[in-house]
């Protein structure tokens, strides 16, 4: 049996939605999750990046030790630039960490999530298909369709957590006219826990290790794509090692490939009573950095923090919204900006400016406390 109302409806319950669940064990409140496929599983071929915040935000849910044996630790970032001097090498031996971050597949991690659901106390709501959604200052309502019937369910607080997809519109997008190709690869060195962000005039490029192989996150402008992703394997090899270089040697292998379209996207629509937006359903960011799935894990965290701090009545209300955005104003805004700039700044091939982005990338390299600030912001948000 389904109920018909809770106190907090969440709609999504992919990574993030679960781990606010999660979050809200034995909260004492009514939780339902909401999820449009008929389980909660995912087959998706991209690899994310994990930051040592989100490490110990999966260990305070109890769902890192089901993940640590299948996550590649990133002990060392390398970052450069294609054409110009200047470049930066972060240690986790450094900072005193045991790493930088972590590079995971997306079904793991979300499997590892998933199986702290059952145990969450919410009620999880399989094949929902959410039609509506009413935000309203006291109940909000859900309308929803379920094996073929229409369902409705009310709630103090509704939590977004789907990308976004229950409000289609109420968006702001920029769109960045670039593609990432994604894949496996191996090179002729081992990777030995060292990631690169290599920038060059058409977007960045990641190598993240994973297991014995790098995944490769390649952007791509636009009009290249379709050519790009029909190349066979030796020619596709040959001009990622021409726009990479030989840092690991020869590349030997490359596995199926994939293209996601790249855009900024944030929610557009004024804070509603009784609503609030987290994960991609509040803002989805450029890959560069890797930091869209950590700050989005970072707004489940925090609002599970806001939501234990307030009474059931409060749920939604004017006071609520303030205090959760209080919290999450200079992460989010900060996150925002700084993929943003990344991507205007090192994606182009203008001649002062690249002299500029060397000097930068040197000057980092160099000063010991401005590599710890980026360092620990990079592994802990904007707040760190």
């Amino acid at each position: 049996m389904t109920p018909s109302h809770v106190d907090i409806a969440i709609i999504g319950g992919g990574p993030v939605g679960a781990a606010l669940a999660i979050a809200l064990k034995d909260s004492g409140l009514a939780v339902a999750v909401l999820e449009a496929k008929a389980e909660f599983a995912a087959r998706d071929p991209r690899a994310l990046a994990l930051s040592q915040g989100t490490r110990l935000i999966l260990e305070r849910l109890a769902t890192w030790d089901l993940l640590a044996a299948k996550a590649t630790p990133i002990e060392t970032i390398h970052v450069s630039q294609r054409g110009g001097f200047g470049r930066a090498v972060l240690e986790a031996k450094e900072l005193a960490v045991p790493a930088l971050g972590y590079t995971t597949e997306y079904g793991d991690l979300y499997a590892a999530l998933a199986a702290g659901l059952p145990d969450s106390g919410a009620v999880l709501i399989t094949g929902a298909r959410v039609t509506a959604v009413r935000p309203a200052s006291g109940c909000g309502l859900v309308e929803y369709e379920q094996a073929g019937l229409a369902r409705t369910l009310t709630a103090r607080l509704l939590v977004l957590a789907d990308g976004g997809k229950s409000l289609p519109g109420e968006v702001k997008v920029k769109d960045y006219g670039q593609s990432a190709i994604i894949c496996t690869v191996r090179t002729e060195a081992p990777h030995n826990g060292r990631a690169y962000e290599r920038f060059t005039p058409a977007g960045p490029m990641a190598l993240l290790p994973l297991g014995d192989d790098y995944a490769l996150v390649w952007t791509t402008q636009a009009d290249e794509v379709e050519t790009r992703m029909q190349w066979d394997d030796a020619t596709f090899i040959a001009e990622l090692q021409s726009a990479f270089g030989d840092r690991q040697g020869r590349f030997l292998t490359a596995r199926s490939r994939s293209v996601f379209p790249l855009r900024l996207i944030t929610s557009a629509a004024a804070d509603q009573a009784g609503l609030v937006r987290i994960g991609n359903a509040a803002q989805t960011l450029h890959p560069v950095a890797g930091q869209g799935f950590n700050l989005g894990l970072r707004d489940a965290w925090w609002l599970a923090e806001t939501i234990l701090d307030a009474s059931r009545e409060q749920l939604g209300d004017a006071a609520f919204l303030s205090q959760y955005h209080k919290h999450r104003r200079w992460d989010v805004g900060g996150g925002i900006a700084m993929t943003d700039i990344l991507v205007d700044v090192f994606a182009n091939d203008l001649p002062m400016l690249s002299q500029v982005r060397g000097l930068a990338l040197t000057a980092m390299d160099a000063v010991s406390p401005l590599k710890t600030l980026f360092a620990r912001k990079m592994m802990f948000g904007a707040q760190a």
